[in-house]
């Protein structure tokens, strides 16, 4: 049953429509739990679209087996996926930096109210996003420490290869995880991929995480399989990698290994006098599990993330 959200008219007799997918058994007892499944927040983060179809398709697939209700928001910024911008366009606003909105406020403040108001209530939301057009990720769940209790057991379920628990001095309270967090609604943030990309073997990942899930909340009584492990950092250390010299970054490994410290994982090279402008190294021993997709490379862009310790 696909609904609106909240509509809000444009210029030129256009609208602002954020949209929902609502599936569920054709007799509700009224005792269901309830699951929402967003993404999109930002316009060039497109790994969800994949997951919200193939979570569409799987449900339709064996309708009989959804005994709870599953709540699919594909696009929370539909102008931004429509124009491939990370932001709200027309407003230069990044959509998770304004919740908890304001109904009575500006229009994107009153969107993002009307879509904490829609969600609110529900026993568990997954905010799916990519990376940025920079960054590849590994599929991970990011945490705030003073949530870690209430959801890391729904992460060591959703399939995933990370939990990363971020300290709270780190958390963002205008985002969307953060503002139904903090009405009651537990939500795990995804980070998986890259932006303006869709890696299709991610998206299968999660969303066979995502039926583990719903099966462990009683929504969905089909197969599925048994989640990995994920390796979970509540107190890991994490070496950031930033670039000291502008110019084009080559990786010299893959990402998602093990590297050492001071081992190499790629140089910044100089196009102009064919010169090697750094030698990029890992400041910790650990898993590389963030690394630079895009090439080119100003003082201080981020290369790549390292979690401290043994693993794989």
């Amino acid at each position: 049953m696909i609904k609106t959200v909240v509509s809000v008219g444009l210029p030129v007799d256009e609208n602002l429509r954020v949209m929902k997918n609502v599936l569920q058994p054709e007799k509700l007892a009224g005792t269901e739990k309830r699951i929402c499944i967003v993404t999109g927040t930002h316009g060039d983060e497109l790994e969800g679209q994949y997951v919200c179809y193939e979570v569409n398709r799987r449900i339709q697939e064996a309708k009989e087996c959804l005994k709870g209700i599953v709540e699919i928001y594909p696009a929370l910024n539909p102008l931004g996926v429509d124009s491939i911008s990370r932001g709200i366009p027309m407003f230069d606003l990044d959509m998770n930096r304004i919740f908890p909105g304001n109904e009575d406020g500006a229009v994107a403040e009153h969107v993002a109210a009307k879509v904490v108001q829609d969600i609110a209530g529900a026993d568990l939301c997954l905010d799916i996003h990519a990376s940025n057009i920079f960054l590849r990720e590994i599929p991970q769940a990011r945490i705030n420490v003073n949530t870690a209790q209430t959801l890391i057991p729904f992460a060591r379920r959703l399939n995933l290869d990370f939990v990363w628990v971020h300290a709270a001095a780190t958390v963002l309270e205008s985002t969307l995880a953060h503002s139904l967090n903090s009405i009651g609604v537990p939500t795990v943030v995804v980070e998986m991929g890259v932006g303006m990309r869709i890696t299709e073997a991610f998206c299968q990942q999660l969303t066979d995480g995502i039926f583990c899930v719903m099966k462990d909340m009683g929504i969905w009584t089909g197969e599925t399989i048994e989640p990995k492990q994920p390796i979970i950092s509540e107190d890991g250390e994490v070496g950031f990698v930033n670039a000291s010299a502008p110019g084009i970054f080559v990786p010299c490994v893959e990402h998602w290994i093990n590297v050492e410290r001071g081992e190499r994982i790629g140089r910044i090279l100089n196009p102009l006098d064919g010169t090697v402008e750094e030698e990029v190294c890992s400041p910790i021993h650990g898993m590389l599990f963030t690394l630079r997709e895009y090439p080119v490379v100003s003082c201080g862009s981020l290369i790549a993330r390292v979690l401290g310790g043994d693993y794989r």
